[in-house]
């Protein structure tokens, strides 16, 4: 049922979703105000009845009390409820304004917010249920909502006197006076706010006249506090210039907590808030300020420096603005700067007065103004840190949390359209970034347009390009906002700051390469203090906040000689970092460093500094602006990594974009290593059809350059593919053809990369002595050149060649010396290999509960590096663990996935094996005997 809001407070009203609902005639209105008024209680029939029917009711009293609640149930459903003896109204706590209004002033008591005062007394329309006759049961509840009335005009309108919001205070406590002559706190407050406002003549009329009330109708003198109050017309008001706290102030909790331990009313503290644009400073500052009110009885003073602005505020001009606050008239106000600094500071000497300084551009513009002596507090807001302001505490605004930023959306929204479409709020907010403007503007375009649904404006700002202009609604713009911040930027800072809208996250040096520059830590330190750049991580890298690139963006894209040089420092940082990787990546040698590529510095931790990159924005960044040769050198660079870590996503997205690159670049080598790259990858992933069209590709190419080392690392692939389909012959031929290309060629690495590979060519056809030679040669060969990650794959290979001959020992073993070199390398991708193999062999021997631990490590890097075939056999193998430990439930899931696999793959004899061996279990059966597996797969090999 669309959302209810039933409204007492006045004439009787209910809302279904945004229209007034029909309620009949003048029996049903009684029944359902009888109801509301006590929402969730059962009211008894025989009350009802006396509700309508006063003193005498018709025989048909039951029948017609049952066709009008029948009635209000077609508008408002099961909301009213028929219990024994009678009927209750289920009403929840957002949808009668009675309970709203109440809730409202609770909250604003504990929260000390005069604005949620002013929303509760804005639900009163008139008195209450003035429209219907009432009945004298309703009595206490009609007297305790009019006192609960006048209690929140009472006290809003004391909040109002003591902010100095006088003349319309004044105006409403006549209106009040009128019909509540005898109410004494609100001549109490008409006295004040008549002599704040220099009405003293008025004031003490209205006092005359309250005391000529009190005395004719309720035979007593005025009270102490109004006879206070007339007293003290002629005593100075403390000021309160704060402007009205946000009614929808949401989150910055323990930014709250911290400002409540310093502005503590005790000792002088000054704070700044700084911040991006957008970010809420001073809706912060101006919460924290009214909070402490209480704090600083002597005043609260309010000033806007104009700090981002093209006419910034001179201190001498605000001195006399705050002087003149204080009291001082304009014949005491001193000319000079010092002079008033001076005189400002004897003012709050020994009194407790809170300033606001809002929107500060310099430490310059706020030194004059602080006080001295004394326990006063200076909140100060900046776009800027103000790391000068030394005497300061500094305290950075961000943005808000995902609850922080849902919950002040919902505020101004609504909760019920938020709640109905989480995912699309979820997706508005982070649209939005999460800064506070922006969703403040999101939240007032969709207040205003009822019509739209959240997703609608979800939708419109998923396109970067329209963001900013989807973020704007009356005088409130995001990009108006950071146009502010970036207007004050010197020249060198605006350039670098325009240029970086085409980067995510970025290490410091890109800003001196989009400069030309060795060094830009002086402008870099300009953005990060102007907030239009935020330092994340360690080490230090920066990144534009989404709403602040999209602006940056819009300013223009850097020119092309800027996007060359941090193109080339990545490439040459990258080249660096593969060369000094811990594990060797089996591929074509790479490109030779050109001597004039510009060099941003050295990477200390090769493995730490490609996982801290992104590197298919920019392998697109290098595509976009033409630079094709950088564009597949640089994704070929990142390849050792995307290997060791199997990031096979980025893998391919890097080397799709850079074989086109390769291509426009009309060099035959690029597209060889790029080709012979994304084989393996296709290995990886058990593509072996695309794998060799790739190997093949580049094997051609590669001979056609007469570059004898690439064509051998393509043949070394075409092997892999041979042996896996079972071809040993031809795998063997191109084996030997590798490696006597790896000799001729001088890489020894290479040269043992084969020796394993026909190792393990022989140990498939089951020749173990042939292929115990082979695989002891690539080890001793390994050994001698330092290559530990080969000599752990030659010793994985011996095991798995011991396994076969039974010799369990010596196979676990060499298992174990291979995993423990994976493992200080940091290769987990050939760990989870190895934890197979040796996970198989703890099953055969009947080590099953440490088979399972190792299996399910095995699976689940498989899992994660896509490697089908591997997780088919670890899930099988440890299918078969569970089945041995009595756990047949989860055995059944595990054969299953795997024969899902194998039947997706084409794994014809795997799939039939894993059938037959189940169909002799058939309580296994019960799980995979329904998955067809097709008699063959196009595209592959018989």
């Amino acid at each position: 049922m669309p959302l209810v809001f039933f409204r007492i407070l006045g004439p009787l009203e209910v809302a279904v979703g945004a229209r007034p609902a029909p309620l009949g005639g003048p029996k049903p209105r009684l029944l359902l105000a009888a109801l509301l008024l006590q929402p969730g209680v059962v009211v008894s029939a025989d009350a009802l009845t006396d509700v309508l029917w006063p003193g005498r009711a018709p025989r048909s009293a039951a029948a017609n009390l049952r066709t009008y609640v029948h009635g209000l149930r077609r508008v408002l459903g099961d909301r009213i409820e028929g219990r024994a003896g009678g009927y209750l109204l289920h009403a929840g706590p957002d949808e009668l304004d009675a309970t709203v209004a109440e809730r409202l002033v609770a909250r604003a008591h504990a929260e000390r917010a005069p604005a949620l005062l002013d929303r509760a007394a804005a639900l009163w329309r008139g008195a209450v249920l003035e429209d219907l006759p009432h009945h004298h049961t309703w009595s206490s509840a009609v007297a305790r909502l009019s006192e609960l009335r006048l209690s929140v005009q009472e006290e809003r309108l004391r909040f109002h006197v003591a902010a100095g919001r006088h003349a319309d205070a004044i105006v409403e406590l006549r209106g009040l006076l009128a019909e509540q002559p005898l109410r004494e706190e609100l001549w109490r407050l008409l006295v004040v706010a008549l002599g704040a406002s220099g009405r003293q003549g008025e004031a003490l009329a209205a006092y005359a006249e309250a005391e000529r009330v009190l005395r004719a109708e309720l035979d007593t003198e005025p009270g102490l506090g109004l006879r206070q109050a007339v007293a003290g017309l002629d005593a100075p008001v403390p000021v309160c210039q704060l402007p009205l706290d946000l009614p929808d102030f949401t989150g910055r909790e323990s930014r709250l907590a911290e400002l409540t331990g310093l502005l503590d009313g005790e000792r002088p503290a000054v704070v700044v808030l700084s911040g991006p644009p957008g970010a809420g400073k001073s809706a912060l500052a101006v919460h924290a300020a009214h909070a402490a009110r209480g704090r600083y009885p002597d005043g609260q003073l309010y000033v806007d420096l104009r700090g981002t602005s093209e006419s910034p505020r001179r201190p001498l001009d605000v001195l006399a603005e705050l002087l003149h606050a204080l009291g001082v008239p304009d014949t005491g106000i001193p000319r000079g700067l010092g002079e008033r600094s001076a005189l400002l500071r004897s003012r709050l000497a020994g009194r407790r007065v809170c300033v606001v300084l809002d929107d500060a551009g310099s430490a310059g513009q706020v030194r004059p103004l602080l006080p001295g002596a004394g326990a006063c507090a200076v909140l100060v807001t900046s776009r800027g840190r103000l790391p000068d302001l030394t005497v300061a505490r500094h305290v950075d605004v961000g943005v808000l949390t995902g609850a922080e930023a849902t919950e002040l959306l919902a505020r101004i929204a609504g909760a019920g359209r938020v709640a109905a479409e989480p995912e699309a709020a979820a997706a508005i907010v982070e649209a939005c970034g999460r800064l506070p403007l922006a969703i403040r503007i999101a939240g007032a375009r969709l207040s205003h347009r009822r019509e739209w649904t959240l997703r609608t404006l979800a939708v419109r700002l998923a396109d970067e390009r329209r963001r900013l202009d989807e973020l704007r609604v009356g005088d409130l713009a995001v990009r108006a906002s950071l146009a502010l911040s970036y207007d004050q930027l010197p020249g060198s800072c605006a350039r670098a700051f325009r240029a970086l809208g085409a980067f995510g996250p970025f290490p410091g040096w890109v800003v001196g390469a989009l400069l030309g520059r060795e060094h830009a830590d002086d402008v870099l330190e300009v953005l990060v203090d102007a907030h239009l750049v935020d330092l994340v991580g360690e080490p230090p890298r920066y990144r534009l906040h989404d709403l602040v690139r999209c602006y940056a963006r819009e300013l223009g894209e850097p020119d092309s000689d800027a996007v060359r040089r941090v193109v080339e420092g990545y490439l040459s940082l990258a080249t660096e970092a593969a060369e000094r990787m811990p594990v060797r990546f089996f591929g074509a040698a790479p490109e030779p460093r050109p001597a004039d590529l510009w060099c941003p510095g050295r990477v200390e931790d090769p493995v730490a500094w490609f996982a801290g990159e992104r590197p298919v924005p920019l392998v697109e960044l290098a595509v976009d602006h033409g630079f094709d040769a950088l564009a597949w050198r640089l994704a070929t660079a990142f390849t050792p990594y995307f290997d060791l870590r199997g990031h096979h996503e980025d893998w391919r997205r890097t080397h799709e974009l850079a074989l086109g690159a390769a291509e426009r670049a009309g060099d035959p080598r690029g597209r060889a290593v790029v080709l012979r790259n994304l084989g393996q990858l296709e290995v990886y992933q058990d593509d072996y059809t695309a794998a060799r069209a790739a190997f093949e590709r580049s094997l051609a190419l590669f001979r056609g350059i007469g570059d004898d080392q690439g064509a051998a690392v393509a043949l070394a692939g075409l092997s892999t593919i041979r042996r896996v389909s079972g071809k040993h012959e031809m795998a063997l031929r191109h084996c030997h053809d590798a490696l006597e290309l790896f000799t001729r060629s001088g890489d020894r690495h290479g040269e043992a990369v084969v020796r394993i590979a026909i190792g393990s060519v022989w140990l498939a056809r089951g020749c173990h002595a042939t292929a115990e030679r082979w695989f002891t040669d690539a080890r001793e060969a390994c050994v001698e050149i330092g290559d530990r990650h080969r000599e752990a794959h030659a010793r994985h290979r011996m095991a798995l060649l011991h396994q076969q001959r039974g010799n369990l020992g010596r196979a676990r073993e060499e298992l174990d010396r291979a995993i423990a070199i994976f493992g200080e390398l940091g290769d987990d991708h050939c760990v989870g290999y190895a934890h197979q193999s040796l996970g198989e062999l703890c099953l055969r021997s009947g080590d099953l509960a440490h088979a399972k631990l190792l299996l399910v490590n095995s699976l689940s890097v498989h899992r994660r590096d896509g490697d089908r075939r591997s997780e088919a056999e670890a899930g099988q193998l440890l299918g078969e663990v569970h089945e041995r430990l009595g756990q047949v439930r989860e055995a059944r899931g595990l054969f299953r996935r795997s024969l899902e696999i194998w039947s997706e793959l084409g794994a014809e004899e795997a799939a039939a094996a894993l059938r037959e061996r189940l169909s002799h279990h058939p309580l296994t059966m019960i799980a995979v005997g329904s998955i067809l597996v097709p008699s063959e797969r196009a595209g592959r090999e018989p």
